[in-house]
């Protein structure tokens, strides 16, 4: 019997989308896995050569890309950040929609080590934001929070913040204004590329997902 299949998905904003989609592409968990009390992190599906595992979305990609599982969804603003070599994104699902932005007090940032070449950024996206910045000339000094971004500035911690933007209502609420666009997201199948290689089922898995993607593209354009 071939060796189990493992598919990754994120806890959190994505899954909800995700799994409508997931069930048209043929991946389709336990009935526990809709428990919301259920904290259980591996479930099996369906198919007998296949189970899910639910993990943070930063996890999501580790997972894939050190080959602990062959496939999963997570959004594109993970894949950017890790950019891991052994990590394939051949299939946008188009759902999942944000933006990543840089953030700052309304009144304009406070002041903070250095000058306006170097600024302390607040973000769980230290990478992006380091190369992002420095296209504009600016060095970041980049502290790592997994949460609680918006707190940053009000704090002292950082004077800006880069996060994940879906309808803005959350900056606005703490006193914060966008003033910088860094890209946008939606979320991606990922696969590992030695499995892409060897395991005929992952390619069928990418085939089952770009039928879903294309036949909603074609749905919406009608």
């Amino acid at each position: 019997m071939p060796q189990e299949l493992t598919f990754a998905v994120p806890k959190g904003r994505i899954l909800d989308e995700a799994l409508p989609v997931m069930a048209r592409a043929g991946v389709v968990p336990e009935d526990g896995f809709h428990d919301k009390a259920n904290r259980s992190l591996s479930f099996d599906t369906t198919r007998d050569d296949m189970r899910l595992i639910r993990v943070r979305a930063f996890d999501v990609a580790t997972f894939v890309a050190f080959g602990a599982a062959q496939a999963g969804i997570v959004g594109s603003d993970v894949i950017e950040e890790f950019a891991y070599s052994e990590l394939y994104a051949p299939v946008d699902l188009d759902i999942g929609h944000c933006h990543l932005a840089v953030a700052e007090p309304a009144g304009g940032a406070p002041a903070t080590p250095g000058n306006a070449s170097h600024y302390r950024v607040a973000t769980k996206y230290p990478n992006i934001t380091s190369r992002w910045f420095e296209r504009q000339g600016i060095q970041a000094e980049c502290v790592k929070l997994n949460g609680a971004m918006e707190l940053a500035p009000s704090l002292g911690l950082a004077g800006r913040i880069v996060d994940l933007v879906s309808t803005g209502t959350t900056l606005k609420q703490n006193g914060l204004v966008e003033t910088g666009h860094i890209m946008d997201i939606s979320a991606r199948l990922i696969v590992n590329r030695a499995a892409l290689k060897t395991d005929a089922r992952v390619a069928e898995l990418v085939d089952a997902f770009r039928r879903v993607a294309d036949d909603a593209a074609r749905g919406e354009a009608a």
